[in-house]
C-alpha cells in the first residue's frame, strides 16, 4: 500500500501524477507532464524542479482568475490561521456563524441594488445550478411550472455540472457530447463583439423575437455580462445586458448574470453589471470571492425571487451543500473583500489595463493573429486557428511566465498586485506564445 508520508522526489511525484491523477480536461493516465509547484508567494509560483531551465513562474492566470491578491497574502493568511484555531467547519443546516452572516451582509451591500438574499455555495458551477433552480422554483411557486426553459446566447460558458452545461455554447465546447441528454435551452446568436461598440438594432430585434416566441416557456435569461469568459474571451457592449433587463421585464422572464469570472473588479468595475447600470434578479459569484484561497461561491437573489419561492408548494429552496457557508472559506472571503475594497482596486486594474494594452500591442502585427483586445485586467490575443498549446505554453514558461492557452486564445488575467516589471514579462511571454502558437 502507498504511504501518505512516503518521501518522493519531484521526478517520482511527476510520474505518480501522470499515472494516478485526473487533471482538468485531460485523460488519465496521461503522457502530459505538469510542473510541480512547491510553494507560492506574491505573483510567483516556485517549482519543485526547473522546467525549461526556469525554477519559478510569474502567474499570469491568477490561478484561473481567482488569486487576485496573489499568494501568501499576510491578511488572508492571518484570517485563515485565526479561523482554523476556532473551527474549520460546522454544518449550516440549522446553525449559523459570524463569518457567514457578515460575508452575506457585505455582498448585499456591494452588489447591484435589490439583491438582498445570499446563498453560499461550493463553487461557481454550483452557484449557477442554484440560480437556475431558484428561477424554476420561483415560477413553480407562482403556478407557472411550464416556464422551465432558459434563454442564453452562444459563446457562453457557465460551468461543467449538469444544468450549467445546458446553457454553455452548444457547439464551441465539449458539452455537445451531451446533446439529447441535457435540457434543451433557447440559444440566441452571440452578441456582436466590441466593448465600446454601439448596440446593433438587428441583434436587439433578434433577442426580442426569441423572447416573444418563447416567453411562455422561459423561466430565465442567463448571460455573462460584458465579458464571455471560457467560452471565447469575447467582449461586448454593456448596452446588451442593459437591454436584456428591459426585455426580461417586458416579457415576464427572470434575468441571471453569471459574474463568476468578472466579479470583484476584473473588468474595471466592481461587477460587470455596473458597466450597464442594471441589476439582475439573480447574480452568480465565485472564483475571486476568497482571493483564490478556498472554494466558495455565492448566488445572490432579489427579494422578488425569494418571496416567489417562499410562496410555493415547497416553500423552501431545495438545495443544501454539505460545505455550505464553510467558516474557514467565509473568513478568508471576508478578508479578501476587506483588502480589495480598501486598497484602491480600481487604480490597480487601470494600471494593469494600460500595461496590457501597450505590452500586447506588438502581437497585432504577427501573422496569424486575428485580434488583440484588453478590458480591465484581461488581455487577449486571438489567433486565426487553434493554438498549438504545448508550444505556446512552453514559450511562456521559458520566459518565466505561466499562461494556459486554449482553443484559439492566448490570454492573461494577472493578479491585481502584479508589479509593472512583472506585467511586462507577462505580456512579452504572451506575444512570444502567439509567435510560436
Amino acid at each position: 500500500m502507498f504511504s501518505l508520508d512516503a518521501p518522493l522526489t519531484p521526478r517520482e511525484l511527476s510520474q505518480l501524477d501522470r499515472e494516478r491523477v485526473w487533471h482538468p480536461y485531460t485523460t488519465s493516465p496521461t503522457d502530459s507532464e505538469h510542473p510541480v509547484v512547491d510553494s507560492a508567494e506574491g505573483v510567483r509560483l516556485r517549482l519543485a524542479e526547473p522546467v525549461h531551465g526556469v525554477d519559478e513562474l510569474i502567474d499570469g492566470m491568477s490561478s484561473w482568475w481567482a488569486a487576485i491578491h496573489g499568494y501568501a497574502h499576510p491578511e488572508l493568511d492571518a484570517a485563515a490561521h485565526a479561523q482554523v484555531d476556532r473551527m474549520s467547519h460546522v454544518m449550516f443546516g440549522g446553525l449559523t456563524h459570524e463569518n457567514a452572516v457578515r460575508l452575506a451582509a457585505t455582498l448585499t451591500e456591494i452588489t447591484p441594488e435589490s439583491l438582498d438574499h445570499v446563498f453560499l455555495a461550493d463553487s461557481g458551477s454550483v452557484s449557477v445550478e442554484v440560480a437556475l433552480k431558484m428561477c424554476l422554483q420561483y415560477w413553480r411557486g407562482l403556478g407557472r411550472p411550464e416556464k422551465r426553459r432558459v434563454l442564453t446566447w452562444r459563446g457562453g460558458y457557465h460551468g461543467d455540472t449538469w444544468h450549467p452545461m445546458s446553457v454553455c455554447d452548444p457547439e464551441g465546447g465539449m458539452h455537445h457530447l451531451w446533446r439529447g441528454a441535457l435540457p434543451e435551452q433557447v440559444f440566441a446568436e452571440a452578441p456582436p463583439a466590441g466593448f465600446s461598440a454601439e448596440a446593433d438594432a438587428d441583434y436587439l430585434e433578434h433577442l426580442e423575437g426569441l423572447l416573444r416566441r418563447h416567453s411562455g416557456e422561459l423561466a430565465a435569461i442567463i448571460v455573462e455580462p460584458v465579458v464571455q469568459g471560457a467560452g471565447g474571451m469575447r467582449f461586448h457592449s454593456p448596452e446588451y445586458p442593459r437591454r436584456l433587463r428591459e426585455l426580461a421585464d417586458r416579457h415576464g422572464v427572470l434575468l441571471v448574470f453569471d459574474e463568476i469570472a468578472t466579479g470583484f473588479g476584473r473588468t474595471g468595475e466592481l461587477f460587470a453589471a455596473d458597466h450597464a447600470g442594471v441589476a439582475p434578479d439573480v447574480l452568480c459569484l465565485g472564483k475571486a470571492l476568497t482571493g483564490g484561497y478556498l472554494t466558495m461561491a455565492a448566488t445572490v437573489a432579489s427579494g422578488r425571487v425569494a418571496e416567489g419561492i417562499a410562496g410555493g408548494e415547497v416553500p423552501v429552496l431545495a438545495h443544501g451543500p454539505t460545505f455550505m457557508g464553510n467558516p474557514l472559506a467565509a473568513a478568508v472571503a471576508r478578508a479578501s473583500l476587506r483588502v480589495l475594497l480598501r486598497d484602491d482596486w480600481r487604480a490597480r486594474v487601470r494600471r494593469i489595463e494600460s500595461g496590457l494594452a501597450s505590452g500586447l500591442a506588438p502581437a497585432a502585427e504577427l501573422p496569424g493573429v486575428r485580434d488583440v483586445r484588453v478590458l480591465g485586467a484581461i488581455g487577449v490575443i486571438q489567433l486565426d486557428r487553434p493554438v498549438d498549446t504545448a508550444a505556446a505554453a512552453a514559450a511562456a514558461v521559458e520566459r518565466g511566465v505561466w499562461l494556459r492557452p486554449f482553443r484559439d486564445l492566448i490570454y492573461t488575467m494577472p493578479p491585481y498586485v502584479i508589479a509593472d516589471e512583472d506585467l511586462a514579462r507577462v505580456t512579452e511571454a504572451a506575444v512570444a506564445a502567439a509567435r510560436v502558437g
